[in-house]
C-alpha cells in the first residue's frame, strides 16, 4: 500500500516533504583515477550526463542510479564525533564524490537537484557505507557511517562543477 500521501498534494505530509527552502553550496570534489586509489581533490570537474565525473574510474551504466555520490559536510563531524576524533573527517576518507553543505541530503530523495549553471542531478537514493570504512576510519568505521553514507544520483544534465557552487532543489 502507498503512503497515505502518494499523489495527495494537498496533504500535511506531501507539504511537508515540498518545502526545502535552502540553497545548499558544494564544498568538495573528488575522483578516484584507478579502482581503490585515493580519491583526488578537484576545485571543478566536468560532469558528463547520463555517465559519470570525467576523470572517475567508475563507468556505470546509461540510466543506473550510482552515477554519482553525495555526502552531507555536516556529516563528516558526525562521523568523526562517533569515532572519537577531535576533528572532523576528510571527506576523501569516505569515498563519495560531491560534498553537499547547507541542505538535509536525505530530503532530496527521489528529488532532483541543480549544481551551478547546467548540471542537473536526480537523488536516486542511499548510499550505505562498505567494508571499506573499517580499513580507512578503523574499527568502528562502518557503524559510525550508518544513516551519514550520503546519497546516489543520475546525471540528468551535465556541465562544470566548481566548489562553491550553489546547489539548490529543482521542483
Amino acid at each position: 500500500m502507498a503512503f497515505p500521501f502518494a499523489g495527495d498534494d494537498k496533504s500535511t505530509i506531501a507539504t511537508l516533504l515540498k518545502t526545502l527552502p535552502q540553497v545548499g553550496h558544494l564544498e568538495w570534489i573528488g575522483i578516484r583515477p584507478v579502482r581503490r586509489a585515493p580519491l583526488v581533490a578537484m576545485r571543478e570537474a566536468t560532469v558528463e550526463t547520463d555517465r559519470h565525473i570525467q576523470g572517475d574510474h567508475a563507468t556505470p551504466k546509461a540510466g543506473g542510479k550510482r552515477q554519482v555520490t553525495l555526502i552531507q559536510h555536516e556529516d563528516l563531524a558526525a562521523v568523526a564525533g562517533y569515532l572519537g576524533f577531535a576533528e572532523p573527517i576528510d571527506p576523501e576518507r569516505l569515498r563519495r564524490n560531491l560534498v553537499v553543505s547547507g541542505l538535509n541530503l536525505l530530503a532530496l530523495k527521489n528529488r532532483k537537484v541543480q549544481i551551478g549553471k547546467d548540471v542537473q542531478l536526480e537523488i536516486t537514493g542511499e548510499c550505505h557505507p562498505c567494508s571499506r570504512m573499517e580499513e580507512e576510519l578503523g574499527p568502528g568505521g562502518y557503524n559510525a557511517m550508518r544513516g551519514h553514507g550520503g546519497l546516489t544520483a543520475r546525471i540528468l544534465h551535465g556541465g562544470v562543477i566548481k566548489v562553491g557552487d550553489p546547489v539548490r532543489v529543482l521542483d
